[in-house]
């Protein structure tokens, strides 16, 4: 229709009025739709809630005097000049998100991983509906996963790992079908899979749910994601079998299950399918049954690891058809017969772990030829014999070399110096012998040296104490090594622990050791040492455990010349020395970790010495006399807090002191000359287990406050000359005559002397032969304390069934009396 006849037929002002409200409708909305302006406003609110930018990144950068888009971290898409993309990775950024964030609508990829973002995220965020990236991995923000994260329709990688999120994984991001990544590690989700999750992500690839306490069956419907390629669900608590359905994730390459609760037999026909995997662990769960033949049908697998399971039978032949392999890790199981030729001739290894199996068999001097890089060798705890290989010596790049507990014996070849890369060298519990090359010295690079429970001998090379300066950890025990211990530790020294305890080192304990202040374990117990007490060992802040037992040390201990003073020492034992004079009052107020204990946890933590490279060891096979018995502990608890000083010359009272130790496990003054009365203050140690004060000199009442001792379970006061009726009631229930043997004046239960006005016979505690063997062993034992000190040492060993520790303590007793 012509323009005329329309203008004819409506009105010409009519029209005029229309477009003028139409302009006006459009320059409204013009002026209130988001613009560049909003994302502007946006950053800066975000701007200001970033409360530490220690590198001024947005403080110069961030600025209304420059363009948006031109700010770091920021882009912005031609078609409409509106944000698309903010990183702001590995900034060190602390702050929070704020609600504004949400107003930027073009917003495409959103990175903030490796900052330290904190609190929850803001529910105005679901506006971002073009988001596809959208990573927030390792900051610490905290709550539930939010619900709404379901609605990024457009999502295709998703990162929140390293976070405090907690709760369970939302069913809504099964929504996201665009999804391609999804890494939730490192969080504290719990609950299970929902199962419903993975019907709709067809275009998954990767899936991380490492370190989290996700629970129950892996479901079955995850492996309708056929596009998988990377699946880890690494260190969280599933259970029940490895479904056979994995085997239809024919693209699978990486697959992590290790350390969960897995169990039941490897579905054999998974490897038929698994053709393209090329990483495989499954350590640390409980599947049992063989390790399938099929596996060799995986050529493209460089790391196979079973470590720590339950799998028994003989190692396939076929795992030699791997060739590709570079690490193969199958200890700690139940695994038997020889190990297979076939594995040494994979030319690709770098990393093989036999360990702590029932294998057996010979190790061949030529055996490591076909291996040309050779990095990490773990073949401990089977029942291998013969030499170390002379090929073993070709690998100069050798890192870890683990040997312990076998049937090897000879000496340790010369040609040790050639594997000039050694980081870790034990060969603990096997029948070696002769000296210590001192061409061990020349490995520059070892940091943890185990030598110990073998037969080598001679001295202990001077040049061990230079490597101090790279050595964390030193452990001769067990051997028989004379002479002295190296006085060349340097001011370098990087000792966490030195133990050369029960060989026949003798001298005194070189003052060189004090430039260790990294060291926390110190023992050289059972020796022939001859020194006064360390005093200048209180300088070492970090040391935890010191134990000079069964040694000739002598005269007073005393600390009062040194700075810190044993403040983090948890463990002290001086027994079976030749210590006199009064206990050290001061030194006892100074055991600060003692007295302030530490927060227990759920689960059990241990003393360990971490390496520069992340491995941790542990202290372990540590022997203590612990109530009543000679206990070894194959790893140390640092809840577990000890005093020994039993077996000395210590006279005067008990300090009250000892009370104020409210975190002591175990404390035995036994075998010494004390004095004066039981102080009711040792009441106070409320975590305490056993309480050795026998043969000694006491006497008076036993205070009834011991009686709130609630996890005491060894009370030994015998032989001492205490008296009045014994606390009834609570823990004095459950002890026995042993406890209290050798007290004449004591009275009630569980003697059978009763108290009150019919004293009645007095209980007959020996016959008439036991007289005559505890007056024999009396005069062995000498004058003085002798005569206490010998019936209770004869009484402990003939209860205890340990003659072998009879015999080493009779034997210095004898001699130490026999010089007086």
């Amino acid at each position: 229709m012509p323009a005329a006849n329309l203008m004819a037929k409506t009105g010409f002002l009519p029209s005029l009025v229309l477009l003028f409200l139409l302009a006006i409708f459009k320059a409204t909305v013009s002026a209130n739709s988001p613009s560049i302006s909003t994302d502007q406003a946006a950053l800066l609110a975000l701007k200001s809630h970033i409360t530490h930018d220690p590198y001024n990144l947005l403080a110069t950068n961030w600025s209304t005097s420059t363009s948006v888009c031109n700010w770091i971290g920021v882009m912005c898409g031609s078609r409409h000049h509106r944000v698309t993309v903010l990183d702001l990775s590995s900034m060190d950024l602390t702050g929070t998100i704020p609600s504004q964030l949400g107003n930027l609508s073009f917003l495409a990829s959103l990175n903030v991983r490796h900052n330290r973002f904190h609190g929850s995220l803001p529910v105005e965020l679901t506006n971002l509906y073009r988001l596809k990236y959208l990573n927030f991995g390792n900051n610490s923000f905290c709550g539930e996963i939010p619900s709404w994260f379901g609605n990024f329709l457009q999502l295709q990688n998703l990162y929140l790992y390293g976070n405090n999120f907690t709760g369970v994984i939302p069913s809504t991001l099964g929504n996201l079908s665009k999804l391609e990544k999804l890494n939730l590690f490192y969080n504290d989700l719990k609950g299970q899979l929902p199962s419903e999750i993975f019907d709709n992500l067809s275009k998954l690839q990767v899936l991380d749910l490492d370190g989290n306490q996700i629970s129950g069956r892996i479901p079955k419907s995850l492996f309708k994601c056929k596009e998988l390629t990377f699946l880890s669900l690494y260190d969280n608590s599933l259970e029940g079998s490895i479904p056979i359905e994995i085997g239809n994730l024919t693209g699978l390459q990486i697959l992590y299950l290790d350390h969960n609760n897995l169990e039941g037999h490897l579905p054999s026909g998974i490897f038929d399918q698994l053709s393209n995997l090329q990483a495989l662990n499954l350590e640390g769960n409980r599947i049992s049954g063989i390790i399938p033949n099929s596996i060799s049908r995986c050529k493209e697998l460089t790391y196979l690891s079973f470590h720590n399971n339950s799998l028994e039978g003989s190692i396939p032949m076929e795992i030699g058809n791997l060739t590709m392999l570079e690490s193969l890790l199958l200890g700690l199981n139940n695994l038997n017969g020889s190990i297979p030729s076939s594995i040494f001739n994979i030319s690709s290894l770098q990393e093989i772990a036999l360990g702590d199996n029932n294998l057996f068999g010979y190790l061949s001097s030529n055996m490591f030829d076909n291996i040309p890089r050779l990095l990490y060798l773990d073949l401990s705890g089977c029942q291998l014999s013969g030499r170390i290989p002379m090929s073993l010596f070709k690998h100069k790049e050798l890192r870890t070399l683990y040997l312990n507990d076998n049937h090897l014996e000879g000496t340790l070849p010369f040609q040790i110096t050639n594997l000039t890369s050694l980081k870790y060298f034990s060969i603990v519990g096997n029948n070696f012998s002769g000296q210590i090359p001192s061409s061990l010295c020349n490995l520059s690079s070892l940091t943890a040296l185990f030598l110990f429970k073998n037969s080598l001998d001679g001295t202990i090379p001077e040049c061990i104490g230079n490597m101090s300066s790279a050595l964390s950890q030193i452990e001769l025990q067990w051997n028989n090594f004379r002479g002295k211990i190296p006085e060349n530790f340097p001011n370098s020294c990087m000792l966490q622990g030195l133990r050369i305890d029960n060989n026949h080192v003798e001298g005194t304990l070189p003052p060189s050791l004090g430039n260790c202040k990294y060291l926390k374990f110190l023992d050289v117990g059972n020796n022939y040492l001859n020194d006064t007490f360390p005093e200048w060992l209180g300088n070492l802040e970090q040391l935890q455990v010191l134990i000079l037992r069964g040694n000739r040390f002598y005269g007073q201990v005393n600390s009062s010349g040194v700075t810190s003073s044993f403040a983090g020492l948890r463990v002290i034992d001086i027994s079976h020395n030749y210590f006199s004079g009064y206990l050290p009052m001061n030194f006892f107020k100074n055991l600060h970790a003692i007295r302030e204990g530490i927060k227990k946890k759920d689960k059990p933590e241990y003393i360990t010495y971490p390496s520069a490279d992340g491995l941790v060891y542990y202290a372990q096979d540590i022997s203590f006399a612990t109530k009543g018995l000679e206990t070894e502990f194959q790893f140390l608890l640092t809840i577990w807090m000890a005093i020994d000083f039993s077996n000395n010359q210590f006279l005067g009272e008990i300090p009250k002191t000892l009370g104020e130790l409210h975190s002591l496990v175990v404390l035995n003054l036994s075998h010494n000359c004390l004095t004066g009365s039981i102080p009711s203050s040792l009441g106070d140690l409320s975590e305490l287990e056993s309480l050795d004060l026998s043969s000694n000199e006491l006497h008076e009442k036993i205070p009834t406050e011991l009686n709130d001792l609630g996890f005491l379970e060894v009370l030994n006061l015998s032989h001492n000359h205490l008296e009045g009726s014994i606390p009834q009631g609570k823990q004095f229930d459950t002890f026995t005559n042993d406890s209290y043997i050798g007290n004449l004046g004591l009275c009630g239960l569980p003697l059978s002397k009763s108290c009150g006005n019919d004293e009645g016979t007095p209980a007959r505690l020996y016959r008439e032969d036991d007289d005559e063997i505890n007056w024999k062993f009396s005069i062995l034992m000498g004058y003085g304390c002798g005569l206490v000190l010998g019936l209770s040492m004869g009484y402990f060993v003939f209860t205890t069934g340990k003659p072998w520790w009879f015999i080493r303590s009779y034997e210095r007793v004898r001699q130490r009396f026999a010089k007086m």
